[in-house]
């Protein structure tokens, strides 16, 4: 495969970038290839600095749920460069976009704009223990919001445990009021709340979790934790930086009509720029300053060409339900055919899928369910499956632990595609 220009890009970002990289991920450490360097989109398919294309299904992790460059979001983005980049001033346009979600999405009825969804889930965790006055946030293993030092935090052997850092830099005082549980599993939440629940402020999930692969919360599992919330007057909040407006336009809370405290965006939300936001019931949101006690600021927060390019993409889905019956259609094909060529090659995978989410785990295991289950994974198996696949020009995710993303400008022959180049590979 040539790729010479991409090659030497990678090498000579090295000297100025840790790694050659902004993200860690994009490296492609975990699947032992050099990554190919990225200038060009267009709908499903990607570019390369080689000019090799590859149909996507990462999607810039996410965000291009409309395919890249969409003819409305790129327009509402030059209409509003020309006569706005940044103001750190209030403008009508982040007005629109934030009348258009509390109108459109349950139970955001208030919304404060961020940059990305690091920032969202930081700010909603800080705003519940504002609202609540107290200190302990529930998190569960596996799920990934963001980089805040409170969120990195390793949860051992332990089923339940208070935790250890899960990165250098962060010290043990900053994970300290930070509790691990076991996804999908109730009992190591009741666990949990029966020993600190008279200081939890609030706990946060991934409805649906992404980052250790596609793994779906059970709906019983979230209705008691929903109980178990009230009970203990500690906030639910839902991170739907990654299912928010996929899954569903409402996202995973309307797939089982459930209604968190508190719910955070991001990836689409943006169009395909960096934007995050968290909403949710007036009371709560009132408690943010300047008009409640919780500080929380951001200079480029609800910036004009963010906001033009989100709400040109949250209007276009809102208007055309029939999008998230393609995206359905097109991953139940995708879902069948992976399953099926499995079969044929005596490969053992659970194929986990939401909507237009979805993970190929290699494993032996029925099931995935959780953190414990995804780690059991045969990675070096999904790093060849990897290299093939990116060899016949089908851009996947770099890790076992990431998902698929399904964009409206896919169609049946981008899958058949998949499904070919995946019959081809030769498994090690």
């Amino acid at each position: 495969m040539n790729k010479t220009k991409s090659l030497h890009i990678f090498n000579e970002s090295k000297k100025y970038m840790p790694g050659g990289v902004n993200s860690p991920v994009r490296a492609f450490k975990d699947v032992s290839v050099n990554p190919p360097v990225m200038k060009k989109g267009n709908g499903a398919i990607i570019y390369d600095e080689d000019d090799k294309s590859y149909i996507d299904f990462v999607g810039a992790w996410g965000p291009m749920i409309l395919g890249h460059c969409d003819e409305d979001v790129v327009k509402a983005i030059k209409e509003m460069s020309e006569n706005a980049i940044a103001f750190g001033a209030p403008t009508e346009v982040e007005l629109k976009l934030a009348e258009h979600i509390c109108n459109t999405v349950d139970n955001v009825d208030m919304i404060r704009m961020v940059n990305s969804g690091t920032e969202a889930t930081m700010s909603a965790v800080k705003l519940a223990r504002g609202y609540t006055g107290k200190n302990k946030i529930i998190k569960f293993a596996g799920c990934y919001h963001g980089h805040f030092d409170g969120f990195l935090v390793s949860a051992g052997s332990g089923v339940m445990t208070e935790g250890i850092p899960g990165s250098a830099g962060v010290p043990q005082d900053s994970i300290k009021n930070t509790l691990i549980a076991n996804y999908n599993d109730i009992n190591s939440i009741k666990e949990i709340f029966k020993n600190h629940g008279e200081d939890i402020a609030g706990v946060i999930i991934e409805p649906v979790a992404g980052n250790m692969g596609v793994v779906p919360a059970e709906k019983d599992f979230l209705l008691e934790l929903h109980r178990l919330c009230h009970e203990y007057g500690s906030l639910l909040i839902f991170d739907e930086v990654m299912s928010g407006f996929r899954v569903a336009y409402k996202g995973a809370q309307s797939l089982h009509g459930i209604k968190p405290d508190l719910v955070t965006f991001a990836k689409i939300m943006g169009g395909g720029l960096p934007c995050g936001a968290y909403g949710g019931r007036r009371e709560i949101m009132e408690k943010l300053s300047p008009i409640g006690p919780v500080y929380q600021a951001g200079t480029m927060s609800g910036n004009p060409i963010v906001m033009a390019a989100g709400y040109a993409t949250l209007k276009k889905l809102y208007d055309h339900p029939e999008y998230y019956e393609k995206l359905e259609k097109l991953g139940s094909k995708l879902e069948r055919g992976v399953k099926e060529i499995a079969k044929e090659k005596g490969i053992n995978v659970v194929v986990n899928r939401c909507k237009a989410m979805m993970t190929i785990f290699f494993t032996d295991l029925d099931q995935i369910k959780n953190y414990e289950d995804a780690k059991k994974c045969n990675t070096k198996l999904y790093a060849s499956f990897f290299q093939h696949m990116l060899e016949k020009g089908i851009y996947i995710a770099p890790s076992q632990f990431e998902a698929m993303f399904l964009s409206v400008k896919h169609e049946d022959e981008h899958i058949d595609k998949f499904l070919e180049a995946m019959r081809s590979w030769k498994q090690i």
